[in-house]
């Protein structure tokens, strides 16, 4: 089976796509699987954009709308989580998951499923301190708090991931697990990365409750994104197994975004996508304890009178897997395309705005209505409409009907039964298990350099495949005896801490030889050379004076919690040590001098550059 991981995919899928097909065209391979680990937008129209939590200055229709219209098609199933840059309108239609675009499936707010053999967990959203015990309270039309808090993780989402015990093989997370970077190579990361050396030292980069996952669920392999840097690490647990993380860029000029990976045989089976019992079992077990009001709401634990183990029994696993047997009409509980409904107007490059009206409220997605009603769970929205006495918004009305015949005439066959649905007049109707009170009055591309190795020889000894790094036009680059090596060899070399080999505390690099992999890497950072170098733009997003250097991405928690104490240690290093950040300091556009990070800037020239994956 060969998967292809993503990083911050950023609404660009026709680049992403096009990657692929380049390499499966030139390696001779076909790819079963691609996942993205975050930052998708799926953005349908313009008021999903300004559903998004992104300056308007930033926000871009991108690609999305094309495969969500049915003008193209994804040519791999694609999977993914939600990050902290997407049209979360559309996200919150689908907190148990499903499916975006026909062959595109979104995750959840947290969630299972399974591809073949290979089960996959995924936990959308970043952590942020202060919001963790809330409930879900937030609905559409967001305001200037909600658009932000609508994406941050919440204790329920890593409470019934917690609940699992059956073995998960690769887990997704957007924001890296905390304390990650004390088991690969931290120093080199520092150098990428300068800002980071603060949140290292302070144990604030990255998700604790992610990290405790980690150490509880053990996975084979646990990827994220959203820090736009590629970074490997391997995890050694009390019980011998290990978990190799790999963390990459975003999908952009000359960024290490793309990952191909080759999973043993026995992950071969059934290539499709399935529901998974045991998760379906935790989601109806713990459906009681949904909470939608914006107060802290914590989960039970050992000590309290009320059950906290919500671990399914066999037979509530057969009770769910009986349920979604008649449902999905298929003992194998497959995850059936055809469900997909569009709930909204799509864009139209022409007039660009969207045909037809929106709904302003919440729509009622009939993929979630239908897995309630089967599950007998809560759609969190329904429940807050319920409480205000509103109802939901039926798919059909958020279309209307003018955007309706055009989108028959757009897609031919839709309107005589072919392609996905539109979405039935009215929603589901079920009753909710969870007792309400009255209701009150509602007065309240480019250049991009892909990575299918990247982790290649790093010290962790994780061994991910050779790289491929196309050719840059108009710079020298000579395939040389000495070009050969590895960067990440080269990066092990000087920070590497002395005495670390020997204490055990990392695994030698591979000795060399006629079996491992040695093609060229191009230099590092062509754009540094560059003396019409520009910054980025999207580097700048979400930026904010009061915040630590490296939650200038809205990556870090607020809360500094102690590892647990039978959490196996990782390699010990010190982040003190001078580095040079080897920043140069340019002039942005219309704007004052700036010093970017390592890698943050662009060449002018860039779009003049030839690669697989040039922008057609």
């Amino acid at each position: 089976m060969r998967i292809a991981i993503e990083g911050c995919a950023h609404g660009e899928l026709e680049k992403i796509y096009k990657c692929i097909e380049v390499l499966q065209r030139k390696r001779d391979f076909k790819l079963d699987l691609l996942i993205c680990c975050g930052d998708f937008q799926a953005v349908r129209n313009n008021d999903d954009l300004r559903a998004m939590a992104v300056p308007e200055k930033y926000q871009d229709i991108c690609s999305f709308y094309k495969y969500y219209s049915g003008q193209r098609r994804a040519p791999v199933l694609t999977l993914f989580i939600g990050g902290n840059h997407e049209a979360s309108n559309y996200l919150q239609e689908l907190p148990y998951g499903g499916w975006v675009a026909p062959n595109i499936y979104y995750m959840g707010r947290s969630g299972v499923v399974q591809f073949g053999n290979l089960r996959i967990g995924g936990l959308s959203g970043i952590y942020k301190g202060h919001d963790y015990h809330h409930g879900l309270h937030e609905t559409p039309p967001y305001h200037r708090s909600s658009i932000r808090s609508v994406y941050h993780i919440r204790s329920l989402d890593v409470f019934r991931l917690s609940q699992l015990k059956e073995k998960v093989h690769v887990m997704l997370s957007h924001d890296w697990p905390n304390g990650i970077t004390n088991y690969g190579n931290k120093h080199a990361l520092i150098r990428k990365k300068p800002f980071f050396r603060q949140d290292i030292q302070n144990n604030r980069l990255g998700s604790t409750p992610a990290m405790e996952l980690l150490r509880q669920l053990k996975p084979n392999y646990w990827f994220s994104a959203h820090l736009h840097v590629k970074f490997t690490a391997l995890v050694r647990h009390a019980d011998q197994s290990e978990t190799k993380f790999l963390a990459l860029d975003k999908c952009l000029m000359r960024r290490l975004h793309l990952q191909i990976l080759n999973l043993p045989q026995e992950f071969d089976g059934d290539k499709r996508l399935k529901y998974d019992a045991e998760w379906l079992a935790i989601l109806k077990n713990t459906n009681h304890l949904l909470c939608v009001r914006n107060t802290n709401h914590y989960m039970p634990g050992p000590g309290g009178n009320e059950r906290f183990n919500f671990t399914p029994t066999e037979e509530e696993k057969a009770l769910v897997t009986n349920l979604m047997v008649n449902y999905t009409g298929c003992e194998a509980m497959h995850i059936d395309e055809d469900s997909f409904a569009r709930t909204a107007p799509i864009y139209m490059p022409d007039n660009r705005a969207p045909a037809g009206g929106v709904a302003q409220g919440p729509v009622a997605n009939p993929q979630t209505m239908n897995l309630c009603e089967v599950l007998g769970i809560d759609d969190p929205v329904q429940v807050i409409m319920a409480r205000s006495g509103r109802e939901m918004t039926p798919a059909s009305i958020a279309l209307h009907r003018n955007y309706v015949a055009t989108l028959n005439s757009y897609t031919p066959g839709l309107g005589q039964g072919a392609g996905p649905s539109v979405g039935s007049s009215t929603p589901s109707r079920y009753r909710m298990s969870l007792s309400l009170p009255p209701p009150i009055t509602p007065s309240e591309v480019d250049q991009i350099i892909v990575d299918t190795a990247g982790a290649g020889l790093l010290p962790t000894g994780i061994d991910f495949g050779p790289v491929y790094v196309p050719p840059i036009i108009g710079l020298p680059y000579t395939q040389t005896s000495a070009s050969m090596a590895s960067e990440t060899e080269m990066e092990t070399e000087s920070a590497a801490e002395p005495g670390d080999e020997a204490a055990g505390l990392m695994p030698p690099p591979p000795a060399p030889g006629p079996s491992a992999p040695s093609t060229p890497i191009a230099p590092a950072d062509h754009a540094e050379n560059s003396d019409e170098m520009m910054a980025t733009d999207s580097e700048a997003m979400d930026t904010d004076n009061d915040t630590p250097a490296a939650a200038a991405i809205d990556n870090t928690n607020t809360v500094n919690v102690a590892t647990p104490e039978n959490a196996s240690p990782g390699p010990a290093s010190d982040c003190s040590t001078p580095v040079s950040s080897g920043k140069k300091t340019f002039k942005r556009r219309n704007q004052a001098m700036y010093t970017p990070d390592d890698g943050a800037g662009t060449s002018a020239s860039d779009d003049e550059g030839i690669s697989p994956c040039k922008k057609t």
